[in-house]
């Protein structure tokens, strides 16, 4: 498997030319939408880099601060007019590992960087750490309101629980980054083109066999979620004793990273669906890409 789980496609553009110092104002710019909009390319992935330097300038960020250790992340004084600051940090490193460090050995330290800031923004709320100091962090996600921290720490959470998925069982970790997408979903399912019904979808089949308990594969709970955001009724109609999420939602058809993650996550690793992911991967090809989702 590729990978644990992918939250979402980044806008990734054709693009030449080379990657100039930015301010502020240009790096926040850079953002359309929930997406980053950077050229696929060596000038993207220096933007990206330039963007988390200013970024860390904002908020007054030592270099000396060890960004993959989540105490000294907690215990750095952030101003609390920043958290979207913070936030944007949080999805820049997700973006940056995403689509640029994949079998590098930074991969799983930068995840780590986006996790500890998406954690940083939860916590900033007074109601989340009194919530999680008395009745711990998965009941601390239900008083959340923060969209963007609760997104970015599970995105990264789970990529870099991908590197040992059993430790990451043991850990705690699926009920916490579970909680953190279905939070996401009572605050806004539209997020990032519905993108907690993508990740809920390759959660539940990215998870490993083993151990037993609730936090192991699930297929049928995997396609409940892919259900809402592709058109396939017919093997939609195969799912046995799936929770009821609502349906296909029309306006969806159109994001063709909904159709790439059912694909990759469900059709080819559940295996039998090899006519069916053919003819869904030539339906992406065949249609336009369109003005809505660039």
């Amino acid at each position: 498997m590729r990978k644990l789980l992918l939250f979402t496609v980044v806008a990734l553009l054709v693009g030449g030319g080379t990657a100039l110092a930015m301010t502020f104002d240009e790096a926040m710019a850079l953002f359309e939408g929930s997406d980053i909009m950077i050229p696929y390319s060596d000038e993207g992935r220096a933007t990206l880099n330039e963007m988390i330097s200013v970024f860390r300038e904002a908020l007054g960020v030592p270099d000396e601060l060890d960004e993959t250790n989540e105490d000294a992340v907690m215990a750095f004084d952030a101003d609390a007019g920043l958290i979207d600051v913070i936030n944007k940090l949080s999805q820049t490193y997700y973006t940056l590992a995403d689509a640029f460090l994949e079998g590098n050995s930074e991969e799983r330290p930068t995840y780590l960087r986006g996790k500890h800031w998406g954690l940083k923004a939860l916590r900033m709320n007074p109601d989340f750490t009194a919530t999680e100091s008395t009745d711990g962090f998965t009941e601390a996600v239900g008083v959340a309101e923060n969209v963007d921290g609760l997104y970015w720490a599970a995105a990264n959470w789970l990529r870099a629980s991908e590197f040992n998925k059993l430790e990451a069982v043991f850990a705690g970790v699926p009920a916490k980054t579970d909680a953190m997408s279905l939070r996401c979903l009572e605050l806004d399912e539209t997020y990032m083109s519905y993108g907690s019904y993508r990740a809920l979808g390759a959660f539940w089949a990215g998870l490993p066999k083993l151990p037993g308990g609730t936090y192991r594969k699930n297929w049928n709970r995997s396609l409940g979620y892919f259900c809402n955001i592709v058109n396939e009724p017919e093997i939609c109609a195969e799912c046995n004793d799936c929770p009821d999420f609502g349906g296909f939602l029309p306006e969806m058809g159109e994001y063709f990273e909904n159709r790439l993650l059912f694909i990759e996550y469900w059709l080819i690793q559940k295996g039998g669906y090899w006519q069916e992911a053919k003819r869904i991967l030539e339906s992406v090809l065949a249609e336009p890409i369109g003005d809505k989702y660039p």
